[in-house]
């Protein structure tokens, strides 16, 4: 079976490294907020361009502690997408803020700006963007809107570190990027975590005190925080692991371009970098009809694959409360029926590439939607 993603391969390709810095880790002693956990903040904040990163345990506390950060609770709206994991959603409901759909433009899977305005009311705090599956969502038109209306925008870049927008990286343009470390991301621990980006100073030092418990100074407690701090060792296993993400990113875009050559000549509507931005392909994503068919005769070829995601989050239990049954995105809600991605990694051989292709069109090329 040729899986959706192979971890093994790059972790066979890294060892003597990685155990040197497990070991070294291990030796050292410190554990909690220790030198790796420091020195990864600047090391991902300088390859971005950012000013500051504020390292956490998770992706879902990265969008967390923004809003936390931002004073964005009770009472306020936060606009974002219903096609997206439901970590987004669930750290706007933490914070016991409300989440506010515009539906997705159905090109890109992303939020649609043109529709950001119609859904803003006296009560909107801050715009919540998701670069879906590596590919950056149109960050100019979303700043100009949000600026306009004087909202906060907080970047979900948990898919799509290393995307660029108008020569800038994702995560950087709005007043915080959330990133996760997830072991499937394309920079991925060996357990969760993840940070915050910022160029503001203020932010940054207000989100490391929630991170630390709401305090700056060790028992010293200013507010109610959390426990979200970084471990050392997966800040480690992090460190080893950045300075190959360009080349990552490289070869997950060559594969993405194998795909499209063969693929878009069958008709498939095939993902495409935005006219000034970079996709990252963490995931490789076509429409079928048939889904489930096609998901069933792929696997009996021999071809994993996956769908991200098959509810879209109106649509869910958790926020039956808003009243946005089917209907009322429709684009998000096609695509929860049509969406299936297929394998994508860095370390994919090409004759594995040439075996999915081949798998694709002999069982898919009916069921393309272009």
């Amino acid at each position: 079976m040729i899986p959706i993603l192979d971890l093994k391969e790059q972790y066979h390709s890294l060892r003597p490294q990685m155990l040197r810095a497990i070991e070294d880790v291990l030796e050292g002693g410190a554990f909690i907020n220790g030198p790796n956990v420091k020195a990864l903040e600047g090391e991902v904040a300088a390859y971005a361009g950012a000013g500051h990163g504020v390292a956490l345990n998770s992706g879902t506390d990265a969008l967390h502690l923004a809003l936390r950060a931002l004073d964005i609770g009770p009472g306020d709206e936060v606009i974002t997408t219903p096609f997206t994991f439901v970590a987004t959603t669930e750290a706007i409901g933490i914070v016991g803020a409300t989440p506010v759909f515009v539906d997705i433009d159905p090109a890109t899977f992303n939020m649609d700006p043109e529709l950001l305005e119609a859904a803003i009311t006296p009560r909107t705090r801050a715009i919540l963007p998701v670069h879906l599956y590596g590919h950056p969502a149109p960050m100019d038109r979303i700043m100009e809107i949000a600026r306009k209306h004087k909202l906060y925008v907080i970047e979900d870049c948990a898919q799509a570190i290393g995307a660029t927008f108008d020569g800038r990286f994702v995560g950087t343009i709005g007043d915080f990027g959330a990133f996760s470390f997830f072991p499937s991301k394309n920079l991925g621990a060996y357990g969760d975590g993840g940070m915050l980006l910022t160029n503001d100073p203020a932010l940054a030092d207000r989100a490391r005190s929630l991170r630390g418990h709401g305090g700056r100074v060790k028992y010293y407690h200013e507010e109610l925080g959390v426990n979200s701090r970084l471990d050392e060792l997966q800040a480690a296993v992090l460190r080893v692991k950045l300075p190959h993400l360009e080349s990552w990113i490289a070869n997950r875009r060559a594969v993405a371009q194998r795909y499209n050559e063969a693929l878009s000549a069958a008709g498939f509507a095939v993902p495409q970098d935005p006219a000034n931005g970079r996709h990252v392909y963490h995931q490789y994503t076509l429409r079928v009809e048939n889904r489930e068919r096609v998901q069933e005769e792929l696997r009996a070829a021999g071809v994993q694959t996956m769908v991200y995601y098959p509810v879209p989050l109106h649509m869910q239990k958790v926020h039956a409360m808003l009243n946005q049954g089917e209907g009322s995105f429709p684009h998000s809600e096609r695509a929860a029926r049509e969406v299936i991605s297929i394998p994508m990694f860095p370390e994919l051989a090409p004759d594995v590439q040439d075996r999915v292709i081949e798998a694709v069109l002999k069982v898919c090329r009916h069921e393309a939607v272009a």
